[in-house]
């Protein structure tokens, strides 16, 4: 009835099969369902994994209703498939702000990758696991997602990105893919001409911030907007300066355009707000519908959390051999302290004597 409300029912599917039974669910849910925004995208997306069968990596529709707290993804299909399912939940319930952080330089098998030597685990905590390993796998998770909701029409999705060089290998790497038709934008700005003698002095985290807010002083779209016609937005590792334009493009387009965090990593980073008030609307208003990651390794080493969206939190370690096992639940994130209390009180026998680094170890999960 309220066709303003409705999100764009647009899609691209080049098998006419497809193309018949997606008009046909569309107009159904168009003469018979009041839908908000976040409703349509939601019917759309269940209509195109549940039709189509399966993605074009083989991963199949797993619901997350009825899941288990307990139950962890075996593999990175497994935990693609648990994430839609769970993103899915979200967008019945009509939310519109998702965070999804999946292990640090996660493998997803989206783009080939050869020649490339394995890492060696360093005494600086970063375990092998090098910036292309990071920058490969922000990318790959997003690539992900457009594909997930390219029912909505390439032209209403927004993939942005940090640097202009991470968007300019996005657009290299998708390019000719209609699976990964949106729009790839960059919060960040050009790089200087590097044949330039004089090099300026790198700002620090307080200099970029007062930038930032300074050009949102100056106007209400700052230097960073999202096109009129954007329905999702997703922003790909964001850090502090990012975090500043997200609260302001969030208060800009308003619930009706869905805006997902990327392996933004909120809670390992609480450094990265810009003040308190910042901290409490990234934690109110953003919903964590997929977590998988390294728990405060000081409290509860070579252990993860996760939480896959509605069910609860999880606390599992990870061990040199098999899959996690699970030493605690709750329904809300466990903090660094009941990471502690939780890893104390597990028995000496689960143990294995071999220990090696979290982000290797997690990371090497998923292959």
């Amino acid at each position: 009835k309220d066709q303003s409300s409705i999100f764009r029912l647009k899609i691209r599917i080049s098998e006419t099969s497809m193309r018949r039974k997606l008009t046909t669910s569309t107009s159904f849910a168009k003469k018979y369902l009041n839908m908000t925004k976040s409703c349509a995208i939601s019917f759309l997306f269940s209509a195109f994994f549940l039709l189509d069968g399966a993605s074009s990596f083989g991963m199949t529709m797993m619901a997350s209703s009825g899941t288990k707290a307990s139950t962890l993804p075996k593999d990175v299909k497994a935990a693609v498939s648990l994430c839609r399912g769970s993103v899915q939940k979200a967008l019945e319930q009509k939310m519109s702000r998702m965070a999804v952080d999946m292990p640090a330089g996660a493998k997803f098998g989206v783009e080939k990758i050869g020649g490339k030597k394995k890492g060696k685990v360093t005494s600086d905590g970063t375990d092998g696991v090098t910036k292309a390993d990071f920058d490969r796998s922000d990318r790959e998770l997003c690539r992900i997602f457009v594909e997930m909701f390219q029912p909505l029409g390439g032209d209403h999705i927004v993939s942005v990105f940090n640097e202009e060089s991470l968007a300019e290998k996005a657009k290299k790497i998708w390019k000719g893919d209609i699976s990964t038709s949106c729009k790839i934008m960059t919060t960040g700005k050009k790089g200087k001409d590097k044949s330039a003698k004089k090099k300026k002095k790198a700002a620090g985290f307080a200099a970029k911030m007062n930038a930032e807010m300074a050009s949102s002083a100056k106007s209400t779209s700052g230097p960073f907007a999202l096109p009129e016609n954007t329905e999702l937005a997703l922003f790909v590792a964001p850090g502090p300066k990012e975090l500043v334009i997200i609260e302001r493009i969030c208060s800009e387009v308003g619930m009706g355009t869905c805006v997902i965090l990327l392996n933004a990593r909120l809670s390992s980073n609480p450094d990265n707000f810009a003040n308190d008030e910042a901290k409490a609307f990234f934690t109110e208003e953003f919903e964590d519908v997929f977590h998988l990651a390294a728990a405060p390794q000081e409290a509860a080493p070579n252990c993860l959390v996760h939480r896959a969206y509605p069910n609860d939190w999880v606390l599992a370690r990870k061990p040199k051999v098999g899959p996690p096992k699970v030493i605690a639940e709750s329904p809300v994130r466990p903090d660094a302290d009941q990471c502690k209390d939780a890893y104390e009180n597990v028995e000496i026998g689960e143990f294995e004597g071999a220990v090696e680094g979290v982000l290797e170890n997690v990371a090497n999960w998923f292959k």
